[in-house]
């Protein structure tokens, strides 16, 4: 198998009294059960990306980091049928980084469980040259499904991110040596 694969969870929402943080340490401890993957996480509540893409040393330092990556899952809600700007900023202040790489994706919302966010996710990597994982955890009225102690009993959002887990690990493993043996055309 190797090294373990390089993730980076990057939680998404920003907004002052968010729920970001329990789905994304809910999901953090399946990632670090897992035991495939070395783990980092990118909160863009704490990254100051400068949303006109102007340089920085904080925006240099997110792209080294996008960088030595090997696969990344978002963590996001969905705001007004779209997902947070803060991740769209990240998404944009860097650009080879992303390329040939895999993205898994973490929703969470009302009734559609952050999934209309996350479709049009899938047309924003696309367009970066990333390989977006076909599984997806949704958790649907998110607030409902976990307890105070930020597990939940949401059997098909457990499942699912075992089955993401393991694709993201086959996609981060197969593209990393993919790009060391011949570097990415794009």
């Amino acid at each position: 198998m190797g090294d373990p694969v390089r993730l980076e969870v990057i939680v998404a929402s920003t907004r002052p009294g968010r729920f970001a943080p329990v789905v994304a340490e809910w999901f953090l401890r399946a990632a670090r059960a897992d035991g495939r993957f070395d783990i980092g996480v990118v909160d863009l509540l704490d990254t100051p990306l400068p949303v006109d893409l102007s340089e920085t040393p904080e925006a240099a330092a997110y792209r080294e980091r996008v960088a030595a990556a090997d696969a990344f899952v978002a963590v996001t809600s969905e705001y007004n049928h779209g997902y947070p700007a803060s991740l769209k900023t990240a998404l944009d202040s860097a650009k080879r980084e992303w390329r040939g790489k895999p993205i898994g994706f973490v929703s969470y919302g009302g009734l559609s469980g952050g999934l209309r966010a996350v479709e049009q996710l899938r047309q924003v990597v696309a367009e970066i040259h990333m390989v977006s994982i076909r599984e997806t955890v949704s958790f649907h009225e998110a607030k409902r499904k976990f307890d105070a102690a930020g597990e939940t009993g949401d059997g098909a959002a457990v499942d699912a991110a075992g089955r993401l887990l393991r694709q993201l690990d086959w996609w981060g493993r197969h593209l990393r040596a993919a790009r060391a043996a011949e570097p990415y055309p794009g």
